[in-house]
C-alpha cells in the first residue's frame, strides 16, 4: 500500500511540474509571437512612415521563430498535441497499440535527447560568433533546439512511466 501511495504521489508531482514546466514554454512562445508581431508592426511603420527601415527586426524574428516553434513543440509534446501520425495505431489490435504507443513514446526521448546534445555542441561552437546587425551571440539561434530537446526527452520519458504504471490517460493511446 505504501508503495503505491509513494508511486501515486511522484506521479502527481511529476504531472504538476511537467504541467507547470508547459505552461511556462506556452507562455514564452506567447510572449515572442506577441513581441514578433509589435516589432514586424514597427517594420511596416518605419518602413513606409518614416522612410527609414530597421534593419534588425528581421534577425530578431527569426530568434523569436526559433523560440515559437521549439518551445511550443516541447508543449505539444507534453500535452500529446504534437503532430502524429496515428493512422496505424488505429488500425491494428489493441493488444500492438500498446507497443506502438512505447515505440512512440521511446523514439521521441530519444530525438529530444539528440535535439539537446547536438543543440548544446551547436550552441557552444556559435556562441562566439556574432550575428550581423544585432551583435547578439549566434548561439541563442540554437539554444531553444537544446532546451526543447532535453524537456520532449524529460516529456516522453514522463509518457513511459505513466504508460508502464498504468496511468496514461492520453486519448490517442489505447481504447
Amino acid at each position: 500500500m505504501s508503495e503505491s501511495r509513494s508511486t501515486s504521489t511522484f506521479v502527481r508531482r511529476m504531472d504538476t511540474t511537467f504541467e507547470l514546466i508547459s505552461k511556462l514554454c506556452v507562455l514564452i512562445a506567447g510572449i515572442a509571437l506577441v513581441v514578433m508581431t509589435v516589432i514586424f508592426a514597427w517594420l511596416v511603420f518605419g518602413r513606409y512612415v518614416l522612410n527609414d527601415t530597421p534593419t534588425w527586426v528581421e534577425q530578431v524574428s527569426l530568434l523569436l521563430v526559433m523560440v515559437i516553434a521549439f518551445f511550443g513543440a516541447a508543449a505539444g509534446v507534453n500535452r500529446d498535441t504534437h503532430l502524429a501520425v496515428v493512422i496505424f495505431r488505429n488500425m491494428v489490435p489493441r493488444w500492438v497499440r500498446g507497443a506502438f504507443v512505447v515505440v512512440s513514446d521511446v523514439l521521441m526521448a530519444v530525438f529530444g535527447g539528440l535535439m539537446f546534445w547536438y543543440g548544446t555542441e551547436l550552441t557552444t561552437f556559435k556562441w562566439k560568433t556574432m550575428i550581423p546587425l544585432i551583435k547578439w551571440p549566434e548561439g541563442l539561434r540554437s539554444l531553444p533546439l537544446t532546451i526543447c530537446g532535453i524537456l520532449i526527452c524529460l516529456f516522453s520519458i514522463g509518457h513511459l512511466i505513466r504508460f508502464f504504471l498504468g496511468r496514461d490517460e492520453r486519448q490517442d493511446n489505447i481504447e
